[in-house]
């Protein structure tokens, strides 16, 4: 099986990026997928969300963009969940400046992806929510972006943001990223501007709207502060089980197509 690799982005923070990123990764990772997640955000949440400390890093995803550690040297297993992560702690925030004057400089990440994309059916760039040199490294490394969203008004306008942003992406540098899907994350089915949004993206985008729908959980919430995936932590969740639906569904529409680029 050709590894794909999947940016999950959106400019607008606080709408489940990591959320989703650790839970797919161990729902694949439970049915049989060889699952890495890259964790390109200074924050590290991730990171801490899947159980490795940040502080005690010997190589990180940091190293790997500067080109002083390899990715195969920098990834670690997971505490609990079944799949591995390219971890990120705040030196990654220097990267950026560090990488201004390199040549190639968005594409640091790509290349050093390259050298396990063999070990790996999926791979997931957790992206941070802001358009910068590290974004840009996940977008060109990708072959396609998976969008979380909360159905909010605000949502609509960073989402139309975050379409304009990835046709320049592809007029730049990747011509083959495409949209793999739009996720509705923290979702109330109470809310009236809930179901209304969500009307309007399935309206607009059709069949790149995930049926499943991630539902506002506390359980999803709390499980990163043990360094845990929701699917470890609770599974009888409701939050875990729309995750596992989600794994299901992504497995469905992707391995069931012709994959549209190689690694």
């Amino acid at each position: 099986m050709t590894c794909r690799v999947i940016a999950v982005a959106n400019q607008k923070g606080g709408v489940g990026k990591t959320t989703t990123v650790v839970n797919l990764a161990a729902g694949l990772a439970e049915m049989g997928r060889r699952v890495l997640i890259v964790d390109l955000d200074p924050q590290g949440n991730a990171t801490m969300g899947s159980g490795i400390a940040k502080g005690a890093l010997t190589a990180s995803v940091y190293q790997v963009l500067l080109g002083d550690a390899g990715a195969a040297e920098a990834r670690q297993p997971a505490k609990e969940g079944g799949y591995h992560v390219l971890p990120a702690n705040r030196d990654l925030g220097g990267a950026e400046l560090e990488l201004v004057h390199e040549l190639a400089r968005e594409a640091r990440l790509k290349n050093a992806l390259a050298e396990v994309a063999g070990d790996y059916d999926y791979v997931f760039v957790d992206c941070p929510p802001s358009l910068n040199l590290l974004t840009l490294n996940g977008l060109v490394a990708a072959e396609s972006v998976l969008i979380p969203m909360v159905c909010e008004y605000y949502a609509l306008e960073g989402l139309s943001d975050l379409v304009t942003t990835l046709r320049k992406v592809r007029v730049a540098v990747n011509p083959k990223i495409e949209i793999l899907g739009l996720l509705r994350t923290m979702f109330d089915a109470r809310s009236n501007l809930s179901q209304q949004v969500s009307q309007q993206l399935a309206r607009h985008f059709g069949d790149k709207v995930f049926d499943t729908v991630i539902p506002r959980n506390v359980r999803l919430a709390e499980a990163p502060s043990h360094g845990l995936p929701g699917l470890v932590y609770d599974r009888n969740s409701r939050g875990a089980q729309a995750y596992l639906a989600l794994a299901a569904e992504l497995t469905a529409r992707l391995e069931s197509a012709t994959p549209s680029l190689s690694h």
